[in-house]
């Protein structure tokens, strides 16, 4: 794919992604889901209104600022109402969300490139998480999580800039990637997971470069044989970098232990620490640290993770296969004609002919395919030590590895360093708390489409293409319950596969 070829796609997912996170924002003049939250405390803050926070501030402050912003330009206003505090216009909280969330899959495209140079997994990648789901409902509305993941990806991308560079251009990219991980953290405590992903890849960089140094060669050794081999991913039709390629991963062991802890633990500690100071200024009821031991507090008290709890409780091994996905917004009208619903008590049995739903879930085939390319990597590791171990009877490590290798164990580390901790939650937690280790899913099934289309076989290629239009239809078959459009029960019914899903 040519560098023209490569723009153009880009803008129009870009395109894609604005138009279909803009259209009809203000349709549902009310606060959808956790908008009761997060749209009134954006709102607090301009009015200066103290109240008690359970996360970190930095998303309700650019909420907040949404909201000043779309106060003060002239269009928008068309519906109006005061569930935020003030008489707020659902465009003014909502806006800002769907720009942010719009960048998204350029920053995912972005990722990609920098891991491997390579522009049609860039563009797979990008296209692919514009057709999710979840993403889009959460850019539409007034919450949280896509600040999480923008800022995260932000912190991934600028590391890897970092990596590409030297000296003080370097030093400059791991200034911002310390500033973004900290701003990540900033909007969620979860945000701390991509973070972690980082210094995990590092540590593994450095657990390989100390295996091909270890002195005694009896426990360790090289094979020639895998090194070889390592050109290839999917098997010997498929057209790889060859693994003297040199692609940012590889830098890894280039940064020390005093500029990861400078750079990625000082830095994003203290934005950490200063993005808390305008919400402590207005509530001055707790200190930094007790304000803290509040929120762990809260949390704690949320009750275990059952639907005796809350109806859409999910533990974490829920989420892959995507089993129990969430409304947001639901209700029923008589008619396509009858005004919007907002909030009111359900119309009588049968009464409802239209349903406005309003579905938290991915798009199904991108995410089942994704786990099933994820599992895939998994093997594609693990054999790269097994069939040496069972050839040579001893543990190998190749000399040099990969491209693609370093891809693998890149998306691996950072989809485990962000779903792994959730094991240990007994909180009620939701299926949007996995939406940053799902966009690693989306690189996966990125790298492997793209394998595909590479391949000298005529089978994997019309693989790939099947894999890619499979997951097109698929987000055009759910956008009704992404965008809230008017389904008949029928089509409602339709679209809910699972009686796990309503």
């Amino acid at each position: 794919m040519n560098k023209k070829w490569f723009q153009i796609g880009m803008v129009s997912i870009f395109l894609l992604s604005l138009a279909l996170r803009f259209w009809g924002l203000e349709r549902f003049n009310t606060l959808v889901f956790d908008e009761v939250y997060f749209a009134r405390f954006g709102n607090n803050y301009l009015t200066h209104t103290p109240f008690f926070n359970a996360h970190p501030p930095l998303s309700q402050y650019i909420i907040g600022i949404g909201i000043w912003i779309g106060s003060h330009i002239p269009f928008g206003h068309d519906t109006v109402n005061g569930l935020t505090g003030s008489l707020r216009s659902p465009w003014t909280y909502r806006w800002l969300n769907a720009l942010t969330g719009s960048f998204i899959p350029l920053v995912v495209a972005a990722i990609a490139y920098q891991l491997s140079y390579r522009r049609s997994f860039a563009m797979l990648a990008g296209l692919f998480t514009a057709c999710d789901g979840i993403f889009l409902v959460e850019s539409r509305y007034a919450l949280s999580n896509i600040y999480i993941v923008i800022f995260g990806l932000l912190g991934h991308w600028f590391l890897l800039l970092a990596l590409d560079n030297q000296n003080r251009r370097r030093s400059f990219w791991l200034v911002f990637a310390g500033i973004t991980f900290g701003a990540s953290v900033g909007s969620k405590w979860n945000g701390l997971w991509f973070l972690s992903g980082a210094y995990l890849i590092w540590v593994t960089a450095w657990i390989i470069h100390l295996i091909h140094s270890f002195p005694n060669p009896k426990l360790f050794f090289t094979s020639p044989s895998l090194k070889q081999a390592e050109g290839r991913s999917l098997e010997s039709g498929v057209s790889t970098y060859s693994p003297s390629s040199q692609t940012p991963l590889q830098n890894l062991t280039q940064l020390n232990i005093f500029q990861m802890l400078f750079y990625l633990g000082i830095i994003p500690a203290f934005i950490y620490s200063i993005i808390w100071i305008p919400h402590l200024q207005l509530d001055k009821r707790y200190g930094f640290i007790a304000v803290h031991q509040q929120i762990l507090k809260f949390h704690l008290h949320l009750g275990g993770n059952s639907p005796n709890v809350h109806p859409y409780c999910a533990a974490w091994y829920k989420w892959p296969l995507m089993t129990r996905p969430m409304a947001y917004y639901y209700q029923t009208a008589e008619s396509i004609t009858d005004p919007l619903p907002v909030m009111g008590p359900p119309l009588p049995a049968g009464a409802g002919q239209v349903i406005y739903d309003v579905h938290a879930m991915g798009n199904p085939f991108l995410w089942w395919f994704g786990v099933a390319a994820m599992l895939f990597l998994v093997g594609m590791l693990v054999s790269q030590v097994v069939i040496p171990w069972v050839k040579e009877k001893r543990f190998s490590v190749p000399a040099t590895l990969s491209v693609d290798t370093w891809i693998a164990l890149y998306l691996v580390i950072n989809y485990a360093a962000n779903l792994l901790p959730w094991v240990k939650v007994t909180r009620c937690a939701f299926i949007y708390h996995y939406m940053c280790a799902v966009v690693f899913i989306f690189l996966a099934i990125a790298w492997f489409v793209n394998q595909c289309l590479r391949s000298y076989y005529q089978q994997l290629r019309a693989v790939g293409v099947t894999i890619t239009f499979i997951i097109l239809v698929a987000f055009i078959f759910w956008m009704p319950v992404y965008l809230g459009l008017p389904l008949s029960p029928n089509g409602y019914k339709l679209r809910m596969w699972f009686n796990s899903w309503i």
